[in-house]
């Protein structure tokens, strides 16, 4: 599969720290783990931190900012996997350099996510609650 930047027009917003919702898509942000805006459910491994700072941070990064896409496939609950750049930013780098967010490898589907801040990928360890 060639990965194909998309840019955006439709009005996104900010659902977690890790996803959004752009019309009727549900795109989740490849190569990331962010804190749970609400409780971890059950039976569920989710990383410790403040979901809503999360969220707040990337509210932030999308604000008024030019948004494209690059779509990877879906996921088991039907979401877009997608590299996600606001103003040509790497969403998932910014929200790991913020802290908002951990680097999870085997999410970084094609290592798009690794490929633009390598850095920052290797240094986030993700604590689970």
């Amino acid at each position: 599969m060639i990965a194909e930047a998309i840019a955006l027009a439709l009005a996104c917003s900010v659902t977690d720290g890790d996803t959004i919702r752009c019309g009727d898509e549900r795109i989740r942000i490849t190569g990331i783990d962010a804190p749970e805006t609400r409780a971890c459910r059950s039976g569920r491994q989710c990383v410790e931190g403040d979901g809503r700072a999360s969220t707040r941070a990337l509210e932030s990064l999308m604000a008024d900012a030019d948004l494209s896409i690059i779509r990877l496939g879906r996921d088991r609950y039907g979401r877009t996997l997608a590299v996600v750049y606001a103003d040509g930013i790497n969403i998932a780098c910014a929200q790991m350099a913020a802290h908002q967010a951990y680097y999870i490898e085997r999410w970084d589907n094609q290592r798009l996510v690794a490929a633009d801040c390598p850095e920052i990928a290797a240094g986030t360890r993700p604590r689970q609650s």
